[in-house]
């Protein structure tokens, strides 16, 4: 897939970028997770972007657009993050259909380049997904694609954007279903001379680390929240969020989150996992 090309809007060359993940949506948009109508949550979040109107560049989606593999999911996904007209990249997570996803999403309006260059910065989204299971892998393949990239555009400042976090986020529970070869991928990350993020989702949670002076960073979902650091399955009543990222020419990063206010979805506490 041939990469995409992007001109910011700043005339330095600093990125505004809007990061989404874990919407989690069925074809029946009347069904909930946990206790949480995962379409409901989802436009709200929609909306309240939009009604910021904030500036940013494009969206970056971090995987689990849908809970049930279904086409129809991404059809609603595609109609629903239309309306706030900026290119939209992606990346599949657990719950995904990744080979689906790159077959229907050109068609729906979403872009399924993997590779985002900008003047100072570029963007490589990786396939963390193992089908149909919690935890995630990342293939050979999809790192040295993260090497071919570096090379490519060695004066490129880089982020890699992937669903799995492959750090331990010190709840029990959630750190089973890391990416399992997490040791193997954080050492190819290393040897990027250029690399200054990885950004993920899975974790429903806010996360920011350095490690080897690469940032690790998670974010919250536009649906369910998980409690952090928390030895058992554990759902928060937080609201969904969402990430504002910015990266400078210089290489540095600022990012905020955001939450819905006002929050009406509130998960069922008595369920035991997902």
């Amino acid at each position: 897939m041939a990469p995409r090309y992007l001109t910011p809007m700043s005339g330095d060359g600093t990125v505004r970028v809007l990061q989404i993940s874990d919407c989690h949506l069925f074809a029946d948009p009347d069904k909930d997770l946990l206790g949480v109508n995962t379409s409901e949550s989802f436009k709200a979040t929609i909306q309240a972007i939009k009604d910021q109107n904030f500036e940013y560049d494009f969206i970056a989606f971090t995987g689990d657009i849908s809970q049930d593999y279904s086409a129809t999911s991404y059809q609603h996904f595609a109609s629903i993050i239309s309306v706030l007209n900026k290119p939209v990249f992606f990346l599949p997570g657990n719950h995904d259909d990744g080979p689906l996803m790159y077959r229907i999403f050109e068609d729906l309006g979403v872009n399924i380049a993997k590779n985002v260059i900008t003047p100072k910065w570029q963007f490589v989204f990786l396939n963390s997904e193992v089908y149909a299971v919690p935890h995630g892998w990342i293939e050979r393949k999809q790192l040295d694609y993260t090497g071919y990239c570096s090379q490519r555009n060695p004066d490129q400042f880089m982020a890699v954007l992937v669903h799995h976090m492959p750090q331990l986020v010190h709840s029990a529970w959630l750190d089973t279903q890391t990416m399992h070869n997490r040791d193997e991928f954080n050492a190819y990350m290393r040897r990027i001379p250029k690399l200054k993020l990885v950004l993920t989702g899975h974790v429903h949670q806010e996360f920011d680390m350095y490690d080897h002076d690469i940032r690790y960073i998670a974010s919250p979902s536009t649906s369910i929240q998980f409690t952090p650091l928390s030895s058992d399955f554990s759902l928060d009543n937080l609201a969904p969020g969402w990430r504002y990222l910015t990266f400078y020419p210089d290489g540095n990063i600022d990012t905020q989150v955001y939450r819905l206010q006002n929050n009406i979805f509130i998960p069922n506490h008595d369920v035991e996992g997902y």
